[in-house]
């Protein structure tokens, strides 16, 4: 009989991947460029995408997390190498913290802020929203920026223009 973290895992395991060969094609020469003055730069959404599964560990170990105690930010990397190492890292903590029964994805999960819960959710809710569907967001925004640069798009769902 199939489980939660089976489920998930699939999932995990799809969308990590696919996200894994976009960061492959970050070039560091155009870490600092900007599709608008009001976006981020590509390293500082490269970087994000790298530290996305960080939000892993703080849903499934732990009942909430506090917004005022700070988010979980990382310093922006400088070199495709460097996100790259990020996101390995926080594949495989994000992978282990997996490691749940399906009671234990059942139980509530909040985020607070000012002394107050702003919602509260199953962890596996919490993590799909947080985790899986913010890396694909993401994933999505540097898709855009690759073609903006004139750089060859992976295959995601399907294949791309570039890859048929």
């Amino acid at each position: 009989m199939a489980t939660t973290k089976d489920g998930l895992l699939a999932e995990f395991d799809h969308e990590v991947a696919t996200a894994r060969r976009l960061l492959e094609r970050v070039p560091d020469h155009k870490l600092a460029w900007k599709p608008h003055e009001r976006s981020m730069s590509l390293g500082d959404l490269s970087t994000r995408l790298g530290s996305i599964l960080n939000w892993a560990s703080a849903i499934l170990n732990e009942t909430s997390f506090n917004l005022d105690a700070g988010a979980l930010h990382v310093d922006a990397k400088t070199s495709g190498a460097e996100i790259l190492a990020l996101f390995d890292d926080s594949t495989r903590r994000a992978r282990a913290a997996m490691d749940k029964t399906d009671a234990e994805y059942q139980v509530p999960w909040s985020l607070k802020s000012g002394g107050r819960d702003m919602f509260s959710m199953p962890r596996v809710s919490a993590f799909r929203t947080f985790v899986l569907y913010h890396l694909v967001h993401h994933r999505g925004q540097l898709s855009v920026y690759l073609r903006l640069n004139d750089i060859p798009l992976p295959p995601i769902y399907g294949p791309t223009a570039d890859e048929r």
